[in-house]
């Protein structure tokens, strides 16, 4: 039984805390190759991008024992060791060993049978799905180590998110004003999503590798709103029923499609609608200037290049899996979060020695989306059987 409340939770440097509205971003800068169609066999699970190399100090420091206590000793002099410090770095390790690597280890999953594209905003949201159960769990753990665990997971989170949004909207090229290495991911890499013109040297203006600070705010506005408004929705779904959390799920990761209704036919005088866009609480989107591209149907008309919108009439049949694409979601959800409640609350707090803030995380790690023991997967075998 999950204990504390929901906790009050700082942003990050770049998330202000002005409202924005849902929608999709790093679009116009990101245009990712169309990708092929996918095969009638499924795509095999991706390994993670191994983790970027250790430093010459912490080589240093771990061949020598004796550099290493006095290492230790200082950094506690310093207050390193304090149990809120130790909870930060603990978080870090969770958030780059189990959240990151969730997207690339079930793509075939989110861009096959969610019809998710390589995008960032793609993995933004599968990202984010995973830092909401993680941070479920850790509000239960006793306070106040529950409100610094889940502090201290949403500012990595941010951090990274700020980190991959400055690569994306500006890529790194060999004629860039900032050095590759200073522009690395603050985690790992993914391959889940390509940078459009990355390393690109033969355009006119060759990347600097440095993006406008008002135009990293922005997107990181707009990340801040969706992170807020999928946590509650997917907080109401978890109290309420498996109907709304399905709702949540469609909402949030299948891109609200069909919410205008399908389209079975081509109507060159009603064009199938394209997105879903919403203008509640809109500081991003300023409504006066949708209303002069032509209002609210020609902006969901748009295309925004994120790859998310209706299906055509020649794709409708996508939606029939859709209700049981949501079902294995909502098992997943209910399920990792069943499995995490069973963990104690030691495996989470750890050690609180410093350099134990990576052990003992693999048993926190998230199963697959899909499994052949599930209840979708049951109702799926019974089906043919009651046909015949």
């Amino acid at each position: 039984m999950l204990r504390s409340p929901h906790p009050r939770l700082r942003l990050p440097r770049s998330a202000l805390p002005t409202p924005a509205p849902y929608v999709r971003s790093l679009t116009s800068q990101q245009q990712p190759p169309p990708s092929p169609p996918p095969s009638s066999s499924p795509e095999p699970a991706r390994e993670p991008p191994p983790p970027p190399p250790q430093t010459w100090l912490t080589k240093a420091i771990k061949q020598s024992p004796a550099a290493k206590e006095v290492f230790l000793t200082l950094a506690g002099l310093l207050g390193y060791g304090s149990a809120k410090q130790y909870a930060g770095r603990r978080a870090f390790n969770m958030y780059s060993h189990i959240c990151i690597s969730r997207p690339d280890e079930e793509a075939a999953f989110w861009k096959q049978d969610c019809h998710l594209p390589p995008t960032f905003q793609s993995w933004f949201t599968v990202t984010n799905l995973h830092v909401w159960l993680l941070t479920v769990r850790l509000r239960a753990l006793p306070p106040p180590q529950g409100q610094n665990f889940v502090q201290a997971l949403i500012d990595h989170f941010f951090l990274d998110v700020e980190d991959r949004v400055r690569a994306v909207l500006q890529p790194v090229g060999e004629k860039s004003l900032a050095p590759a290495q200073n522009l690395a991911p603050y985690t790992r890499r993914t391959d889940f999503y390509t940078i459009a013109n990355g390393g690109n040297t033969r355009s006119s203006r060759a990347p600097r590798g440095r993006a406008p600070e008002s135009l990293v705010t922005r997107q990181m506005k707009i990340f801040k709103e969706q992170w807020a408004g999928m946590g509650m929705s997917f907080d109401l779904g978890l109290v309420r029923s498996d109907a709304e959390l399905a709702a949540a799920v469609w909402r949030n990761l299948l891109g609200a499609r069909g919410a205008r209704g399908i389209a079975y036919e081509n109507d060159p005088s009603r064009p199938y609608f394209r997105r879903t866009v919403n203008l509640f609480g809109s500081q991003v989107e300023k409504l006066s200037k949708i209303q002069k591209r032509g209002g609210i149907e020609a902006e969901e008309r748009r295309d925004d290049g994120s790859g998310v919108h209706d299906f055509p009439p020649s794709e409708v049949d996508k939606y029939v899996a859709y209700p049981e694409t949501m079902a294995t979601i909502v098992e997943y959800v209910r399920r990792e979060l069943v499995r995490l409640q069973d963990i104690p609350d030691a495996v989470f707090l750890g050690e609180g020695v410093i350099g134990t803030e990576n052990h003992g995380l693999e048993v926190l790690r998230f199963g697959p989306v899909k499994r052949p023991d599930s209840l979708t997967a049951s109702f799926a075998r019974e089906e043919p059987e009651q046909g015949s």
